[in-house]
């Protein structure tokens, strides 16, 4: 007998699902063979403190199904709050396992995002990589003047699964105002992974994940862009996390 998730817990402001990457993909299956639509974000130190100035993002958030905790400051700091996080759920990681689970079940995939050299590059190092993986279709990130054909796009592909690989709120807002629409079970926004998977930038070495300072590895790989955000981000994160840690005691 399947035992339950762990109910959802607010932290910031903010519900999140403080679940296992395998309690996330087994809810994922789950709804899928149950025919309920499901889309899925994660949540990090940098969009936790741009959902408080940002409505829009916050509200394409707050609206979705699956909420999962990516970001080891997040895990932290909920932990220091009280809350039983038990692990980070990483969303490139998660993407990997879902193309696993597309294989098993025999059903394809859809990847919307990046530009279109990037996305080519990631498609073909995706289909050496997992030779009996089925992407259905694939499109370039820039499509908003025709924003109906890319669904039709979708749609027709008879793709399970939709990644989308677009800037917040916009991957959001796109997966919920088209969901009726698109054909698939599961979209899930997955930021700059295509990126990754075509080799255009790396990841951080494991030990820096686990450290939590993935942030830092971006720095150093795109200091001109990078590094205001994250220290404007990490900075204020950090205060409003102490502010809520003293105001509880």
């Amino acid at each position: 007998m399947q035992t339950a998730n762990p109910p959802r817990i607010r932290f910031m402001d903010v519900d999140m699902d403080p679940w296992t990457m395998e309690q996330t993909l087994a809810e994922i299956a789950r709804r899928m063979d149950a025919g309920i639509f499901v889309q899925h974000v994660v949540v990090n130190v940098a969009k936790l403190v741009n959902m408080r100035r940002n409505p829009d993002l916050r509200e394409a958030v707050s609206r979705c199904d699956l909420i999962n905790i990516d970001g080891m400051g997040v895990v932290w700091g909920a932990r220091l709050l009280g809350h039983p996080v038990p692990e980070r759920v990483a969303g490139i990681d998660l993407f990997f396992r879902l193309l696993q689970l597309a294989i098993a079940r025999n059903e394809g995939v859809f990847l919307l995002g990046a530009r279109e050299t990037v996305i080519r590059q990631a498609v073909n190092n995706l289909q050496k990589q997992y030779p009996q993986l089925c992407i259905a279709g694939y499109h370039h990130g820039y499509f908003w003047e025709d924003e109906e054909a890319v669904v039709e796009k979708i749609r027709q592909s008879d793709a399970s699964m939709l990644f989308v690989g677009i800037s917040s709120p916009k991957k959001e807002q796109f997966i919920h105002r088209w969901r009726d629409r698109l054909g698939v079970k599961f979209a899930m926004g997955v930021g700059g992974t295509f990126d990754i998977v075509a080799g255009k930038t790396r990841r951080a070495p494991e030990w820096m994940q686990k450290a939590g300072l993935e942030w830092f590895y971006r720095v150093l790989q795109e200091p001109g862009r990078m590094w205001k955000r994250y220290l404007t981000t990490n900075s204020q994160f950090l205060w409003l996390l102490m502010r809520e840690y003293w105001s509880m005691r």
